[in-house]
């Protein structure tokens, strides 16, 4: 087992360049995204590229390593690389992707089979009954900080070792999409603290060290990566990665994340009562602590920097619903919206539970199932949409009340991602009673990474995003429109329960 610290790994901020431009490069679920920023946070260049998302089985959720990772990295490097400006250079580069993923490759590093992805991959059910049964829900929570759920890493690898044993046979390591670019980019066998901390059961929140003795018993044999801080300088870019990238050989990369807590950092999400609202493919919340806090709804993590702690919630679609009514009708995003927009709170009489594909916290319940209640003859296309933007914004709501549960306070909320339109921020603030920061560049986690790489590279300190990112915006609820999303919230929640044995008598039927 490798140590727990990365003074053997990481380059000191003296021994970095001091100028010079970052470049951040975050990999989503269906899009990846790359930026180009100055040292004071002035955004250069922005490319974003589309890919798929593989589901060979309901329930399943992969990726291709090195056919969408590193292939996306790849493309998106070389076309902002092509808008450097001339004479100039790079000081470092930011690394982000979906998380927790599990990635085994054999021992020259090559992937044995696809990365199967984060929460919304359920697969390992048994597992996840099993080892809650081997080590006790309580004690999981209490020294990993979160419950055993399908996020967890730790029950994947078990699926894998029991279902695909001839794959496992030939796994030495694993990886994040975050650590398999950097060990593409600088050969190194690293994860930083907070991805880490999404590893349950296989990680001590409190000492910041992986379990050992869960380590070999739920995963034998395999070789664990170095624990490091996501703004650590860990590497840099070789000669071979060079010719593949157009990246300088000897440019700083730093360990990076999962992309929510990158974008956290981007967005200036860092004091306590701080939580960011990441709209994309999925919703993601991050609230900042200053001590560790658990909840069995919910995900307690390490933070981005040293010495901080999270709580975590996420939906498991969210985007995906609006982008699958996109698609279901052959309608653009902007026509939707326009229709949705002219309709009235609760899209005369629709109301939708955004469980299409489970759902996260705060149910953990992978089989329950989306459900549209109230439909008739005269609702259209533009009645769903805003449906599900409203469905989502009970989510945020549901997830922001187990928070306050478990005893975190938000206090400012920053909305941040693709998704952070005018029309589903302001549903948003309107239903959960909140105002809604919106900070200059809402581009997503890659612009997180820019600055986690000018951290590591000693161009900025983590206070300095107030400066990078400053709020241009604030979207205030409506007190009369969130009177009538009061009692539409109170159906909302009372929808699940009353049909929660039929979804899941449906969901053994796929």
């Amino acid at each position: 087992m490798t140590s727990s610290t990365a003074t053997s790994v990481a380059m000191t901020s003296a021994t970095a360049p001091r100028t010079g431009l970052l470049l951040g490069v975050d990999i989503g679920t269906s899009s990846s995204k790359g930026v180009l920023v100055r040292p004071d946070g002035t955004l250069v260049a922005h490319a974003q590229r589309e890919h798929a998302t593989s589901t060979p089985r309901p329930g399943w959720f992969e990726h291709d390593a090195d056919g969408v990772w590193w292939a996306e990295f790849r493309a998106l490097t070389r076309e902002l690389l092509a808008e450097l400006p001339a004479g100039e250079s790079l000081a470092g580069v930011g690394v982000s992707g979906i998380g927790p993923c599990l990635l085994p490759v054999d021992e020259k590093g090559t992937p044995v089979r696809p990365a199967i992805l984060y929460g919304v991959d359920t697969r390992a059910v048994a597992e996840i009954a099993e080892q809650n049964e081997r080590y006790g829900p309580d004690d999981i929570i209490r020294r990993c900080g979160s419950p055993l759920t399908s996020q967890a890493i730790g029950p994947k690898l078990a699926w894998l070792r029991r279902h695909e044993p001839a794959a496992y046979r030939s796994t030495r390591r694993w990886y994040m999409a975050s650590s398999y670019l950097v060990h593409r980019l600088t050969g190194r066998y690293v994860l930083d603290h907070q991805s880490a901390s999404q590893c349950t059961p296989l990680y001590d929140l409190a000492a910041r060290a992986w379990m050992d003795d869960r380590c070999e018993e739920i995963a034998p044999g395999l070789q664990w990566p170095e624990l490091v801080w996501p703004s650590d300088v860990v590497g840099a870019v070789t000669p071979e990665a060079e010719a593949l990238t157009g990246l300088p050989a000897g440019t700083p990369v730093v360990a990076g994340t999962v992309d929510a807590w990158a974008e956290a950092a981007g967005v200036g999400v860092a004091a306590p009562g701080d939580l960011m609202l990441m709209y994309g493919t999925t919703m993601f919340l991050v609230g900042i602590l200053p001590e560790p806090l658990t909840s069995p709804h919910l995900w307690g993590t390490a933070g981005a920097f040293p010495g901080t702690y999270c709580l975590a919630a996420g939906m498991a679609t969210s985007g995906a619903v609006t982008g699958w009514l996109r698609d279901l009708t052959g309608t653009s995003y902007e026509q939707l919206t326009a229709e949705a927009g002219e309709l009235p709170p609760g899209a005369e009489g629709l109301l939708m539970l955004p469980y299409f594909a489970g759902e996260r916290t705060p149910l953990f319940d992978p089989d329950a199932r989306g459900l549209v209640h109230g439909l008739t003859l005269r609702h259209g296309r533009g009645h769903l949409y805003r449906a599900a933007l409203e469905a989502t914004a009970y989510g945020v709501r549901h997830n922001l009340a187990a928070m306050a549960d478990a005893g975190a306070t938000a206090e400012r909320l920053v909305a941040v991602g693709g998704g952070a339109r005018a029309l589903w921020t302001r549903i948003v603030s309107d239903v959960t009673g909140r105002e809604q920061r919106l900070p200059r560049h809402t581009i997503g986690a890659a612009y997180g990474d820019a600055f986690l790489a000018a951290v590591g590279a000693g161009l900025a300190e983590p206070g300095d995003i107030a400066h990078w990112n400053p709020t241009v915006e604030v979207v205030a609820p409506d007190a009369t429109t969130s009177a009538v999303y009061d009692r539409l919230y109170g159906l909302y929640l009372d929808l699940y329960p009353a049909t929660r044995e039929a979804a899941h008598v449906l969901a053994r039927l796929n």
